[in-house]
């Protein structure tokens, strides 16, 4: 949703355009976007984000038009067993199913609130069911507040799903019962990469991870590399030692760590904190020697196995990388492979 906020902003401010929004509630197979990729549309022919990197945007968007005349969403399917897969060129091998509805401006409202100071929530929408509920949507807050409403029998069972929903933070459907289905879409902050050291790799490293859409953070106290000259377009700049800086910093299941320095005294104590956090990530530079070596310190020093088979090291992918800036892309690209893994594993219905 993020992608499309500044697009429905203008569109709702501007312009007072009738907008249907269409969503990805699941993939199967080399599907390009992933459950919770959106698309929003107007009747006079705008278009802002995607659902299929443009395999099904036409078909969505005559669908988007109908849902805003008729006032009636409406659950798609796109596969390579469905003619009209290759119709509007789904021919890749995968399937796609998306929700298309008109956009509830009042719930609308609470949830760029959520986006806009970066909270966690869910948004359930039923996405199967009787037509009276069809399109109802609830968004629960990571602070228990509520908007929406599904059903006086249902909305307790609602809620509760939305509530383990918010703590797996993986986005899923359910069934209410026999009858009723509903998304519940896990709405997280942006991703966060916290470099440890601000070296040359670093300086690349967070240039591609800005590209990319993270939130940008980096860790020195050395006043010779964590500068503002050496690093002016990074969201934040922490001349601190690891202990320090970590307070400022959450560790959230959306933050990777990398630890660049090289150094012991920097990567050791950022290590003992990032290691037992929920961040998704978490690499280290140094040759398959300095690994060995730092896992033993690290072991001695009370971090458990499990916690130290967490760390990506040496860090990056292998590909020959011999520059810094090789080295940067190595990394991010490890790092966009182990967050994709983790969304790609949430169990999906059959």
């Amino acid at each position: 949703m993020r992608d499309i906020l500044h697009d429905l902003d203008n569109w709702r401010a501007g312009e007072n355009k009738s907008i249907a929004l269409a969503t990805v509630i699941q993939t199967w197979g080399s599907s390009p976007r992933r459950a919770g990729a959106k698309m929003a549309i107007t009747p006079d022919g705008k278009i802002t984000g995607s659902v299929s990197g443009g395999c099904v945007e036409g078909a969505v968007f005559e669908e988007g038009v109908a849902a805003l005349k008729s006032n009636h969403p409406k659950l798609l399917h796109f596969g390579v067993a469905d003619e009209t897969a290759w119709e509007v060129g789904l021919a890749c091998g995968g399937s796609i199913e998306v929700f298309v509805k008109p956009l509830d401006v009042e719930l609308f409202k609470s949830l760029r609130s959520v986006l806009a100071e970066e909270d966690t929530a869910v948004l359930v929408t039923v996405v199967r069911g009787p037509a009276e509920l069809l399109g109802r949507e609830l968004l629960l807050k990571d602070d228990g507040s509520v908007t929406g409403f599904i059903s006086d029998e249902l909305n307790e069972q609602a809620l509760n799903l939305a509530k383990e929903t918010l703590s797996q933070g993986e986005s899923r459907r359910a069934m209410l019962n026999e009858d009723i289905e509903v998304f519940m879409e896990a709405i997280l902050p942006p991703p966060t990469l916290i470099a440890v050291g601000g070296v040359h790799i670093t300086i690349a490293l967070m240039a591609l991870a800005k590209t990319l859409g993270y939130r940008t953070v980096v860790v020195d106290p050395r006043s010779a590399f964590g500068s503002e000259e050496r690093f002016p377009n990074v969201d934040q700049l922490i001349p601190l030692w690891p202990q320090e800086a970590f307070q400022q910093i959450p560790l959230t299941r959306s933050t990777a760590v990398a630890m660049l320095t090289h150094d012991p005294k920097l990567d050791d104590p950022a290590l003992k904190i990032a290691l037992p956090s929920s961040a998704f990530y978490i690499g280290a530079l140094g040759s398959k020697t300095t690994q060995a070596k730092r896992r033993k310190r690290l072991l001695d020093e009370g971090i458990t196995e499990e916690q130290m088979n967490r760390l990506h090291g040496p860090i990056g992918l292998e590909i020959g990388a011999g520059t810094p800036e090789e080295i940067a892309m190595s990394i991010m690209a490890e790092i966009v492979a182990v967050r994709n893994r983790v969304e790609e594993s949430i169990p999906q219905p059959g």
